[in-house]
């Protein structure tokens, strides 16, 4: 149902049972699949690409341009949002800067209210995003994150899968996967709750623990000594311990470290 009041270009894909509500404006090329509500005053600009069963709430902006000054509106990109996930009031997600790229999120996922998501940026799936978070341009998020209230994350920066983000923290580095996070660049342990309330075994756990308290205990730098874990059949047996150790090979932005 497409109230009367609503904008909607006449290209536009929309789906079966798709729900626009007043005064929302759907622009040209946008693409929304079956089952989606789009709320009163939201507006999905050119170049939005809606799964199926998403909700985009009130004076939320899809796809604006991206805040880079060197960017040129002519170039074809792309804001993707994943099926199910739901976007709250007034959030904005900006699209892409490389020809034929998207920012993406993924399934599944929650982003509170005043989100902002900049250009380049990739949710993973299960992503619980607080009111007021902002992340920079190319940020990545993995799977099944947690982001509290008001957490800045700066441009680049990668929040691995699993991790718990206090409310209010600062990333100027990148923070590994499982992790619990806060304040600014600090670690405090793991998040054993969050991996317990997702199934993963104990021994799984047990040897995460020993992996991470091995890691940060040594003097080396990380990258190094993390490729030389992985090698261990101790770690490597463990899949949840060869994604803590694996995140330590890219990124360009140095790690959270533990608070001392």
């Amino acid at each position: 149902m497409i109230h009367e009041t609503a904008i909607v270009a006449s290209d536009a894909r929309i789906g079966e049972a798709v729900e626009i509500g007043p005064y929302a404006i759907v622009e040209e090329g946008v693409s929304i699949g079956n089952g989606s509500r789009i709320a009163s005053h939201a507006i999905l600009k050119r170049g939005t690409r809606i799964g199926e069963s998403v909700t985009i709430e009130s004076f939320c902006v899809i796809a604006g341009l991206p805040q880079d000054l060197g960017f040129d509106p002519k170039t074809e990109t792309y804001a993707s949002i994943g099926d199910r996930s739901v976007i709250r009031e007034g959030s904005t997600i900006n699209r892409a800067t490389a020809e034929g790229k998207s920012t993406a999120v993924g399934e599944d996922c929650f982003l509170m209210a005043n989100t902002h998501l900049g250009h380049d940026s990739c949710i993973g799936n299960r992503v619980v995003v607080a009111n007021n978070c902002l992340l920079g341009g190319f940020v990545t998020v993995g799977d099944n994150a947690f982001l509290g209230g008001g957490v800045g994350v700066h441009q680049f920066c990668r929040i691995g899968e699993g991790t718990m983000c206090g409310g209010h923290a600062t990333a100027t580095v990148d923070v590994p996967p499982f992790t619990m996070f806060a304040e600014r660049n600090s670690l405090f342990g793991l998040n054993l709750v969050g991996l317990r309330r997702r199934g993963h075994s104990r021994d799984a756990i047990k040897s995460l623990k020993n992996c991470y308290a091995e890691l940060y205990g040594q003097r080396g730098k990380l990258k190094e000594s993390a490729a030389k874990m992985e090698t261990e059949e101790r770690f490597s047996a463990f899949e949840e311990c060869r994604a803590f150790l694996s995140f330590f090979s890219q990124g360009s932005r140095g790690f959270a470290q533990p608070r001392r």
